[in-house]
């Protein structure tokens, strides 16, 4: 029994010699120390030796392990400083090697421009409002006077959610005006953006999903001298004091007298192009002075207090402060078109 355990000392010792893994390692001490190791079995054969050997031998057991368990320990503390080493190579920086460079993210130019709309409108004293997208038929059209029967209420022009047509995707902000008249007590001066879905064709002016500016004021007195006076003044701000404007009478249910105010083409300065389809102007808002039957379904008297409201398209108004060509790169998100601005 003393040359087995002589034996498996040598063995084991010439074995660690070899193992630069801490996986071979683990094996080595299972097969060696382990419980079903060759030591172990070695000493499960000590009750076969006489009273007189089983203290030297069992001496020398201990003696072997000890030494084994020490190169173990040994030879694990080895394996992991060369680990941690190679480990420290190859993840050595080279401070030689220029960085990449982080770019950082601009303000989207629609929202860049409705930022400087609501800083004006704050200033002149206007709270800003936001609601709802899916609106009730209700709020979107009947109290803004637009009746059964109103091209604008047809499937063709509307995303209703219900069969019934009696809820949608609101068209307009406008029903943020009815909320406002509604809920908030007198006089009104209000300012909604927000998203708003109709099914128009895609092209170099219109999208089915774009934004909105609705604004509203109620109070007593209030001349359609009071609109254009607030419209001119917020386009020019804009674009600046050279901005050439015009207002066209036109038609909406929802006021009365209403008009529609235009700014010269900033494409082609008046003369006719693609962008303004050759009128040499562009369409940027519909207003008017607010219908008294949409006071009185909103609880306000028409005979005391009167109105003006409006609605543009933020994208149009992005157009004509960054004059760009066409609406749809505002919704692309192409980077050679974002970093110009």
């Amino acid at each position: 029994m003393r040359e087995k355990l002589e034996q498996i000392k040598s063995e084991a010792l010439s074995m660690l010699a070899r193992i630069d893994t801490q996986k071979e390692l683990e094996e080595m001490r299972v097969k060696y120390l382990g419980k079903k190791g060759e030591l172990t079995a070695v000493l499960k054969q000590m009750g076969k030796l006489s009273a007189e050997e089983r203290p030297v031998i069992g001496q020398l057991a201990n003696e072997v392990r000890q030494t084994l368990e020490k190169v173990i320990d040994e030879s694990a503390a080895k394996i992991e400083r060369a680990m941690l080493e190679a480990r420290l190579e190859s993840e050595a920086i080279d401070v030689t090697v220029p960085g990449k460079r982080l770019e950082e993210g601009k303000r989207h130019p629609m929202y860049t421009v409705l930022d400087e709309i609501e800083e004006i409108f704050v200033g002149m004293g206007f709270e800003i409002l936001e609601g709802p997208e899916i609106e009730l038929a209700e709020y979107n059209f009947t109290k803004l006077n637009t009746e059964e029967g109103h091209p604008a209420r047809d499937w063709t022009d509307t995303f209703y959610i219900k069969d019934d047509s009696s809820i949608l995707l609101r068209t307009q902000t406008s029903p943020m005006q009815v909320h406002a008249m509604e809920t908030k007590q007198l006089p009104i001066r209000v300012v909604a953006p927000g998203r708003v879905y109709r099914k128009d064709e895609v092209d170099a002016t219109h999208s089915p999903m774009f934004h909105q500016i609705e604004g509203l004021v109620i109070d007593k007195n209030i001349t359609m001298a009071d609109l254009k006076g607030t419209l001119n003044t917020i386009v020019r701000r804009l674009y600046g004091e050279n901005t050439v404007t015009r207002f066209r009478p036109h038609h909406f249910p929802f006021t009365e007298p209403s008009c529609e105010m235009d700014v010269q083409c900033h494409e082609c300065g008046g003369k006719g192009c693609r962008v303004c389809k050759g009128e040499g102007w562009i369409e940027l808002l519909g207003a008017g002075m607010v219908h008294p039957r949409v006071l009185e379904m909103s609880g306000i008297d028409p005979d005391v207090y009167s109105g003006w409201a409006f609605g543009m398209g933020l994208e149009r108004l992005a157009m004509r402060r960054y004059e760009i060509s066409d609406l749809r790169l505002i919704f692309e998100n192409d980077e050679r078109f974002l970093k110009q601005f």
